[in-house]
């Protein structure tokens, strides 16, 4: 009998020890797989809070208000600045695009990390509206740069009507510049001649000259060729090459002399052009 109670307390005893070594396994194994889980909700809890502070960096670093006031109040945007704006709009729409993106990733890993993280959730809708603010504010900052735009673009077609009108002007002007010219030298184109009584009758410019008739001078058709042109305003000496002369056209005294060189030839000043030409645009000098 006594041999049989210290077995049944052996055979107890051993039992209890296996019951115990499979309750501290099993205890193990679910403490092991908490710490793992833990582990993984930690990285994953990181993973998103890394996310969000990458988010919030970028929106933080958009600053849209100095630009948005420096168009409104600039009527005029120099071609640098204005190039400056473009390039600053699409970097912020590329920015915003990006974070869009980062924040729908982070929002659907929130979902499926199945975490109740009401401050995460909190910081992401307020990134969110954020973001969407900023997107209006590109929106009408673009809208303010096209009006500027289209606004310069109607100033340089007026400036270029205005160019337009001022070459035509200005060909309009050359135009009548080069008429006034044509008439004044016209009007100040005067003919002159030299020569001998034969020489002239010629020509035809002397006519007639008898013993008891004088000579007339371009009467009927004699050879205009025979003159020289020049105009009156620049013609104040003409050297007759000869040492006795007669103006034989009719010119005021007192407009012009004739003066003997040296050589004894000589030269016919006009002294006073408007009075000397006033009779006549023809000049007609016999020569002996």
């Amino acid at each position: 009998m006594k041999k049989f109670l210290v077995f049944g307390i052996w055979l107890f005893t051993i039992t209890s020890c296996a019951q115990l070594s499979s309750e501290y396994k099993r205890t193990k194994q679910e403490n092991d797989s908490l710490k793992l889980h833990i582990l993984k909700s930690e990285s994953e809890m990181n993973e998103l809070l890394s996310m969000l502070n990458a988010v919030e960096d970028d929106i933080q670093s958009i600053q849209l208000t100095e630009d948005f006031l420096l168009i409104q109040k600039d009527s005029e945007l120099s071609d640098t600045r204005r190039e400056k704006l473009k390039k600053n709009i699409n970097l912020i729409n590329e920015t915003l695009k990006k974070n869009k993106q980062k924040l729908a990733e982070l929002q659907e890993k929130l979902n499926e990390s199945g975490f109740n993280f009401a401050a995460l959730q909190k910081s992401i809708n307020r990134l969110s509206k954020e973001m969407n603010e900023k997107s209006e504010l590109i929106v009408a900052l673009q809208n303010e740069l096209n009006k500027k735009e289209v606004h310069i673009e109607e100033l340089s077609l007026k400036i270029e009507e205005l160019h337009s009108d001022v070459k035509e002007l200005e060909e309009i002007n050359q135009t009548q510049a080069g008429r006034i010219n044509e008439q004044e030298q016209e009007l100040n184109l005067v003919y002159y001649c030299f020569g001998t009584k034969k020489e002239l009758k010629e020509q035809n410019i002397l006519t007639g000259g008898g013993v008891f008739s004088k000579s007339k001078t371009m009467q009927g058709d004699f050879n205009h060729d025979y003159f020289l042109t020049a105009d009156k305003r620049q013609l104040l000496s003409i050297p007759l090459y000869s040492s006795k002369a007669t103006i034989k056209t009719n010119h005021p005294a007192g407009s012009y002399q004739i003066l003997k060189d040296s050589d004894g030839n000589l030269t016919l000043e006009i002294l006073n052009t408007n009075s000397f030409w006033s009779r006549s645009n023809y000049l007609v000098v016999e020569v002996r």
